[in-house]
């Protein structure tokens, strides 16, 4: 085979993965690009050592498929859960909450969890807020040996939207992640400022 036709066939393999990663996330509401492509991969019978696509090429398809299959729906979706990050980041702002993931990228959907990332003295004293507050929570245990795993994960339902915390250290707040994007509170207010903005 002529390495013309090898190049065909990876892009080909590479897209094909993308696509269905990206359908996966969308339908199935997985939040992790890597494991999306991993499973996308085994059901399409590609061995994870061929070239697989990266989150970006995923990213690009799962855009792609909710403008096609999501349009409206997505942005209702993605503001409803824009407005309760606003509220759980108000809620816990002495831990210096910071938004991630689809729902700050814009691609989260209909099973999507809102990810906020804290950065509290101690874990405990999150736990602590929560039960003064009476707000029931979930203690998920974070993946050991994953790089830069929080110390803790926390999740819970916000006016019907799910949300997942993860509690780092203080020190790991000035730690830059390649590929993670974050923000504070104002700059999500101005996320929604914006798409109100725009269906005026």
């Amino acid at each position: 085979m002529t390495s013309r036709a090898n190049a065909s066939r990876s892009g080909n393999l590479r897209r094909g993965v993308a696509a269905l990663a990206a359908r996966m996330m969308a339908e199935d509401g997985i939040s992790d690009f890597g494991f999306a492509k991993r499973k996308a991969a085994r059901q399409l019978g590609i061995s994870e050592s061929e070239a697989l696509p990266n989150n970006a090429e995923i990213e690009a398809e799962l855009r792609a498929w909710q403008a096609l299959y999501q349009d409206e729906e997505q942005a209702e979706r993605l503001l409803e859960m824009r407005c309760a990050a606003i509220e759980v980041m108000r809620l816990l702002g002495e831990f210096r909450p910071y938004l991630t993931g689809g729902t700050l990228d814009g691609t989260a959907g209909r099973y999507t969890e809102v990810d906020i990332e804290l950065y509290p003295e101690s874990a405990k004293d999150v736990e602590i807020f929560f039960l003064n507050h009476d707000i029931g929570y979930e203690h998920r245990e974070p993946r050991r040996g994953a790089a830069n795993a929080p110390e803790a994960i926390l999740s819970f339902d916000w006016n019907h939207v799910p949300i997942r915390l993860s509690l780092y250290t203080v020190q790991a707040e000035r730690v830059s992640r390649r590929n993670i994007e974050r923000a504070r509170l104002p700059a999500v207010e101005a996320l929604v400022q914006a798409s109100e903005g725009r269906s005026a």
